[in-house]
């Protein structure tokens, strides 16, 4: 990858960013992993039983935007993904990025859904619907998921 001379180096946070001040431990998160380029935290509105958010820990706004963060990620995606189907005994998951306002995305500051899923609610017409996943039990789900 090149670099323009004299381009301003990317900023690692951004104040105002929700995502970035769950990064630096300033909003207390359920986390779920962790390593030296991604946070994974339980998502406080669940679509599913331990649906959880993975966000690479310097800031960018989202998949489109330089300098580019997905595959810098895709090893905690990885590893979370396999921890969630595994602890929780899920059946399958679903992964999702949304990229920019037009596609969904609300807090601008990229991020990966890992939502696990239980055969009693298959397909993608029950990833999100009026039978969401239980917030009252984040507490529970993330014992399960680090014990």
């Amino acid at each position: 990858m090149s670099t323009l001379v004299g381009a301003a180096a990317p900023s690692r946070t951004q104040p105002d960013c929700l995502f970035c001040k769950i990064v630096a431990g300033e909003i207390p998160s359920r986390q779920v992993y962790a390593d030296e380029t991604a946070v994974a935290f339980l998502d406080v509105s669940p679509w599913q039983r331990g649906h959880t958010l993975v966000v690479p820990r310097d800031h960018v706004a989202d998949l489109l935007t330089d300098p580019p963060q997905l595959a810098t990620i895709g090893p905690a995606v990885d590893a979370t993904a396999r921890l969630l189907v595994d602890k929780l005994g899920a059946d399958g998951l679903n992964l999702l990025s949304s990229a920019r306002s037009v596609a969904g995305q609300e807090v601008f500051h990229l991020h990966v859904h890992l939502v696990p899923r239980y055969a009693d609610r298959p397909g993608l017409a029950n990833l999100i619907g009026p039978d969401r996943g239980d917030d009252s039990d984040l507490d529970s789900v993330l014992a399960e998921i680090t014990a």
